[in-house]
């Protein structure tokens, strides 16, 4: 397996000591790394993947060097458009090194939302002429190292991305040493399970990919009731509300609720402009923030400087508040149920979740035809 001291080491001796992505939970040892030990001048975690691209390019063009660019194979999606546009030796011929874990890999076992995206990873970096090279845990360490001084120095000659393709397993395990910083007094879950029971019961909820999904499909289980009630979103992180609009919209006669995360809405933040704009009465949007990416390693996030309520309020939501333990949380609910209007709701947890945390038995297709059945009743 690879030392993530050794890679970094690697990484800084082919010329790359600034580093910026979206964390990814088959780099979150790597990662937890290079949380500790690189100054965060040299680093900045991004909102998404698309924005990561745009500050390894401010880099290059500050500087001269190139930047090491992390995340998940499916931020490519994010990421294709400055890949193109901006980055390829055909328009400003910025290097840098994308390490982008592969998941969904053939032949792997992993989430359905990740299939897909596994099965196209390598023709996707092959159709953005984009050179890639696969590392995985048999590999010695110099074998890796001289990949990536090799594709370090093809980028730089080329003017052009190149990428390492990560394995599932291919980092050895490091955990950081600097506790997380404890933000509330209450966890996630905790919190799912006090907004389920201060609800009617013929509420519609969306909630975002990741352990949101999974705990709320947890807690119905608790409480011996179906999940068609709740669309339990998988993949595409950013995007829970807007889903939770389109329904919203067209359904005025229904209560619409989206749980999501702080770095889901931080991804894709211009949606809370559209929920604004749009001005659905009956749209509750909740956040449950943690102040980190807890579902792929517990990266901090930007939500603990940013004041999610106050940039709803600036985005024309007209209600907003934020709660802190149970009694508040239960307070500002009842507030949020009477209100007429989209209401946005903050609830600062924990970063820390059940190791035993379950998922969903049902299939992704499975799920939204039993939530059609419902929704379309």
């Amino acid at each position: 397996m690879v030392q993530p001291k050794k890679f970094l080491e690697a990484l800084q001796k082919s010329g790359i000591t600034f580093f910026t992505g979206v964390p990814d939970s088959l780099l979150k040892n790597l990662l937890a790394y290079l949380e500790e030990h690189v100054p965060m001048e040299n680093h900045i975690t991004a909102a998404n993947e698309g924005n990561a691209i745009a500050l390894a390019t401010g880099y290059h063009l500050a500087t001269g060097g190139a930047a090491g660019v992390y995340m998940q194979n499916s931020g490519l999606g994010n990421a294709i458009n400055p890949l193109i546009s901006l980055a390829d030796k055909e328009v400003y011929a910025i290097p840098m090194l994308l390490i982008i874990g592969w998941r969904g890999e053939p032949g792997v076992v992993d989430e359905p939302q990740h299939k897909k995206q596994g099965k196209i990873t390598e023709a996707l970096l092959e159709a953005l002429s984009i050179p890639y090279v696969v590392l995985s845990a048999d590999m010695s360490g110099e074998n890796v190292e001289s990949e990536i001084l090799r594709l370090s120095k093809l980028s730089k000659k080329q003017g052009n991305p190149c990428a390492l393709l990560i394995r599932k397993g291919t980092f050895e395990s490091y955990k950081a040493t600097k506790p997380a910083k404890k933000t509330s007094s209450f966890t996630r879950e905790n919190a799912i399970e006090i907004i389920l029971d201060n609800l009617k019961g013929d509420e519609i909820i969306v909630s975002t990919t990741g352990k949101i999904s999974r705990e709320l499909y947890e807690a119905r289980k608790k409480r011996t009731e179906d999940s068609e009630k709740d669309f339990l979103t998988v993949g595409s992180m950013g995007h829970a509300s807007q889903i939770a609009l389109g329904i919203a919209h067209q359904k005025k006669h229904k209560q619409v609720y989206c749980l999501d995360g702080d770095g889901s809405t931080i991804m894709h933040m211009g949606a809370l402009a559209t929920v604004g704009w749009v001005a659905p009465r009956n749209f509750k949007h909740i956040v449950l923030n943690n102040m980190g990416h807890e579902s792929v390693g517990g990266q901090p996030s930007a939500a603990g400087i940013v004041d999610l309520s106050g940039v709803a309020k600036s985005s024309g939501y007209s209600f907003v508040s934020t709660a802190g333990n149970k009694v508040e949380l239960v307070k500002a609910l009842q507030a949020v149920k009477k209100h007429k209007g989209p209401a946005f709701l903050e609830v600062k947890v924990n970063l820390e979740s059940r190791k035993d945390l379950g998922r969903p038995r049902e299939t992704p297709v499975e799920n939204k035809k039993k939530f059609i059945g419902f929704v379309r009743k």
